[in-house]
């Protein structure tokens, strides 16, 4: 069930219906957790089983870490020494963060075992999983990333002091809810269960704002991202043939890709949960307007960046050991962050460059403490573009290695960025006959794109100017009858259920 479908349309619909027809919270959680089987049945049934199973056990879990610090029946008994009071509560504390290990080792189990099963036994046992010649099918559980980075978050969220789930129904439909489960946002199980707790329909702004998601989301995604991904399939398809021009065009066109292909998909999720009186995080923050890598990171998948500073970063020591200290902290965190994206030495070497970057990063504002000079530099308007476009050049020549995980293919496109011609028939296969238009024509698009994305971030994120409610019910047919229109036949998968 693909969320930019009549299908889906008339599934929410049902679905809102039924939720907002009942009086009782607990058969409304009912029916949000059956409708999110359903859809996510349409996708993937057989993990189904794997999917309750794996929230049951981090349901008891999140019980046992969260029950009462109090030693057992050494509460009831006033009459124990103190000494021995402090034995058993360090005895029950160590109790609890074994059981804190358990579940993050069987997390990070589950997720290791579906995304680098494949190449483990490529590496070591030269078998070849998913391959059109082997025997051997794999396909990992659709989601999973952000279900187990849900899971441990929640985990660890108890273990510092947080109530635990006190009802299995409540805790199974936030971490099955279909908006979010497939690729997000990674929503901690506080933040939403809190709003099960509230029956108010939504007010009418609050449906148009969620219809108006509903629709950007789908102009993102069905139109802009998936036009864009015709061209950066034909050109990274055809790595031999490409010049240098066609290279960058479509590095440049990938990174634009990726932000509206998953902002699409994040703004449509946020808008269907709206629509139960639920809010969803935000994971976009107009990232390509930043001008350092660490600004990137707070404005990129926020919901990723946040999980990783909470725990992963802090954990480590954070940026309380000293500037050598923060900056392996920040290298480690970006491996991780990478490792996590896929098992290919590309998302490796994807992490590791932007580990790097947010080093460089640290070191440059330590330089800039130091010296007046280089810190007015940073901050005068000449500084400021210098700051961006360095920045920009960094994060849009990483999508190499993430588009091309595969390190021989990245690496040509590397070595292709400079002083390659292009085949004699690429620009007549892809341009003309592919696409219908001239390079110079695809370039003057893109940075039209760039300008109008400028323009929003001009008003929307600096100016915070956004127009009303009633004059967004009004674009909001118009974006959908466009997306019917104009998008293109047999639509793209999304790029983060690879994830």
């Amino acid at each position: 069930m693909n969320f930019i479908s009549i299908t889906y349309g008339l599934f929410l619909l049902s679905v809102l219906v039924i939720y907002w027809s009942l009086d009782r919270q607990r058969l409304r959680l009912w029916t949000l957790l059956i409708a999110s089987l359903v859809f996510y049945a349409s996708l993937s049934v057989q993990y189904i089983p794997l999917l309750l199973a794996l929230t049951f056990i981090n349901f008891r879990l999140g019980r046992e870490i969260g029950n009462n610090t109090s030693p057992g029946e050494h509460s009831l008994d006033w009459q124990i020494s103190n000494e021995e009071w402090q034995f058993a509560q360090a005895d029950w504390n160590r109790r609890r963060l074994k059981l804190l290990w358990l579940g993050i080792v069987l997390n990070v189990l589950l997720l290791l075992i579906f995304k680098y099963l494949p190449a483990i036994l490529k590496l070591f046992f030269h078998l070849q999983i998913n391959s059109p010649e082997g025997s051997l099918k794999f396909i990992a559980p659709l989601g999973i990333s952000f279900f187990t980075f849900e899971c441990i978050a929640y985990l660890i969220d108890v273990y510092r002091g947080a109530p635990a789930a006190e009802q299995f129904i409540k805790f199974a439909t936030y971490k099955l809810f279909f908006a979010k489960l497939i690729s997000g946002p990674i929503t901690r199980y506080h933040n939403l269960v809190t709003q099960f707790n509230t029956r108010h329909l939504p007010t009418s702004d609050k449906i148009a704002e969620a219809m108006w998601l509903i629709a950007r989301g789908a102009v993102k995604k069905g139109i802009l991202a998936d036009h864009l991904g015709i061209f950066v399939d034909l050109c990274f398809g055809n790595l031999q043939r490409a010049g240098s021009t066609d290279l960058w065009l479509a590095t440049f066109a990938y990174g634009l890709q990726l932000y509206l292909d998953f902002s699409g998909y994040v703004d449509i999720a946020r808008g269907s949960a709206l629509l139960f009186g639920l809010v969803l995080p935000e994971n976009f923050d107009f990232p390509y307007f930043s001008t350092s890598i660490a600004e990137f990171w707070r404005r990129w998948h926020m919901t990723l960046g946040d999980w990783l500073r909470n725990y992963v970063y802090f954990p480590l020591g954070g940026s309380r050991q000293g500037l050598t200290r923060t900056c392996w902290n920040l290298f480690v965190v970006m491996l991780i962050a990478g490792i996590w994206h896929g098992s290919a030495w590309g998302f490796v070497v994807w992490g590791a460059y932007h580990g790097l970057a947010l080093g460089v990063h640290r070191l440059t504002d330590a330089m800039s403490d130091r010296y007046e000079k280089l810190a007015h530099f940073w901050q005068n308007p000449l500084g400021i573009v210098v700051a961006w476009f360095l920045t920009q050049l960094m994060v849009f020549t990483s999508w190499i290695w993430f588009r091309l995980p595969n390190l021989q293919d990245s690496s040509l496109v590397i070595q292709h960025l400079w002083g390659h011609a292009a085949d004699a028939q690429f620009a007549q296969k892809v341009y003309i006959e592919a696409l219908n238009m001239s390079q110079y024509q695809l370039t003057e698009m893109l940075f039209i794109l760039a300008a109008v994305m400028g323009i929003l971030y001009a008003f929307n994120g600096k100016l915070k100017l956004e127009l009303n409610w009633p004059l967004k019910l009004v674009f909001v047919p118009l974006c959908l009858y466009a997306v019917w229109l104009l998008a293109p036949e047999g639509s793209l998968p999304y790029i983060y259920f690879d994830f």
